[in-house]
């Protein structure tokens, strides 16, 4: 126990350190795009979000397949953890990408592929939350919040692949056959950028698990009182 507390201390302490130096180097180091100037800064947050939005979702897979599999409370936990901060970096992908067109197509918003399967993918996610609130019982909507789950998953590589089958709008920075278009100072904050949000979905994780484990210690406890 005393290892996992050391642990958990280590990556709340890189994820701060970590959060703040991708600030100075996307701020303060990294040079201006030639023609438009800090707007595409936002660059650097919204790669890494959507980067971590689709991790979240792949766990929330694992979680979902893990809890139908065993009826195990310790996946949907997971599930749960997954579903919850997947939304929140969802939201995040779609505050941050009209920031970025703003500038670049001079449109808030347009319903472009990537865009458009995006949005499904926030009200599926959305969804599964709610799904649970309105279920019977806790088996029900774990049941429920997994299977959604899934269907999540699936819009997943859908959005992957959405400017190839549909040859949307959305800029494709990096990808095969492409080549670095980044200038080395850029690259840096854009890789310690996304260092920093893997960490910050590391610990957010964790305190979400540990919170879903007090919760049914708590519950039991209650349970335990009452009898």
């Amino acid at each position: 126990m005393r290892f996992r507390s050391v642990l958990a201390a280590a990556l709340h302490a890189a994820t701060v350190l970590s959060l703040l130096a991708s600030l100075w180097l996307i701020f303060a180091y990294a040079p201006e795009e030639a023609v438009m100037g800090a707007a595409p800064k936002i660059f650097y947050f919204h790669v890494p979000i959507a980067a971590v939005t689709f991790t979240s979702v792949f766990v929330l897979l694992a979680g979902a397949i893990g809890y139908l599999w065993t009826r195990r409370r310790g996946w949907d936990h997971l599930t749960v953890a997954s579903t919850e901060i997947g939304l929140l970096f969802c939201t995040l992908v779609l505050i941050t990408g009209p920031i970025w067109a703003k500038p670049a197509w001079g449109v808030w918003w347009t319903w472009e592929a990537k865009l458009t399967t995006t949005l499904v993918l926030w009200v599926l996610l959305a969804g599964c939350l709610l799904v649970r609130g309105y279920a019977e019982n806790r088996d029900q909507a774990a049941r429920l919040g997994a299977v959604l789950g899934i269907v999540a998953a699936i819009d997943v590589p859908i959005i992957h692949k959405a400017v190839d089958w549909w040859r949307g709008q959305h800029p494709v920075v990096f990808g095969p056959g492409k080549s670095n278009p980044l200038e080395p100072r850029m690259m840096l904050a854009f890789e310690v950028s996304m260092l920093a949000f893997f960490l910050l979905y590391g610990s957010m994780l964790h305190l979400r698990l540990r919170l879903a484990r007090q919760e049914d210690r708590l519950e039991a406890l209650v349970e335990e009182a009452s009898r």
